[in-house]
């Protein structure tokens, strides 16, 4: 009983934690150069749900503690950069270009505490990949990719290799899927309004970046339940697996 006590103790902190962090940047993202304003509590549940559910995973086992702050940091960025790339169709560099230094950091504590210096080249050779490979795409085909998806690539490629290399491949797919299905949803918004007049370009156009962002998250928060064991054990963190993981 008590330990089922301090679990719920848990998710309220977790819910109060990610509540405010979530208004923190909601301010933040209206104060940004053209900035973009978010009506509250959009952010503050958004992000409270994405922290409520890493925080819970790490306490039922299923995620390690040295890997927490990752996903939990990727979720806060997630929700404003979706946020931000919905309204304006870009993603801030007064947003992206902070999270190196900050995904660095992350990637480096965790690396200590964790399983080493493997996570670590991992995810540096995962940001060179990851970023080289959409700015291949932006390259060929400059419609098919915003100079923004390009910048944060680095980031979420660096997240999803020092999960496991296969990852990266995981990742894409997943981020392909959820911009399939973001057209989808504005496609049949466009169909519902079409009697208003046509579509704006802004209409017309598909973000990738929220597409990019929930896949990285999903595969942060979730790397076992998505990879499957085949990828998991001690090659990928020597001595640092965990159930679920």
């Amino acid at each position: 009983m008590t330990d089922v006590l301090w679990f719920w103790v848990l998710v309220a902190l977790l819910v109060g934690a990610g509540v405010l962090a979530g208004a923190a940047g909601r301010v933040l993202l209206g104060r940004l150069p053209r900035g973009v304003p978010v009506r509250p509590p959009w952010c503050e549940l958004a992000v409270g749900g994405l922290t409520t559910v890493v925080g819970s995973r790490a306490a039922l086992g299923l995620l390690p503690l040295w890997w927490v702050a990752v996903p939990a940091a990727l979720g806060w960025l997630a929700v404003l950069l979706t946020a931000a790339d919905l309204a304006r169709r870009r993603l801030p560099d007064a947003l992206t270009l902070p999270a190196y230094p900050v995904a660095a950091a992350l990637l480096a504590i965790a690396a200590l505490t964790g399983p080493g210096g493997v996570l670590g080249w991992r995810a540096f050779g995962g940001a060179v990949v990851f970023g080289a490979a959409h700015a291949l795409v932006r390259l060929v085909a400059p419609r098919a990719m915003g100079a923004g998806d390009v910048k944060l690539a680095g980031v979420l490629g660096a997240v999803l290799a020092a999960v496991d290399w296969a990852a990266l491949l995981v990742g894409a797919l997943l981020a392909n899927l959820g911009t399939v299905v973001l057209a989808g949803a504005s496609a049949l918004s466009r169909g519902a309004r079409s009697r208003d007049g046509p579509a704006s370009a802004r209409d017309r156009g598909v973000p990738h970046g929220p597409g990019l962002l929930i896949a990285a998250w999903l595969v942060a928060a979730f790397p076992g339940t998505l990879l499957g064991d085949v990828f998991l054990g001690d090659v990928v963190f020597p001595g640092g697996g965990m159930p679920g993981w």
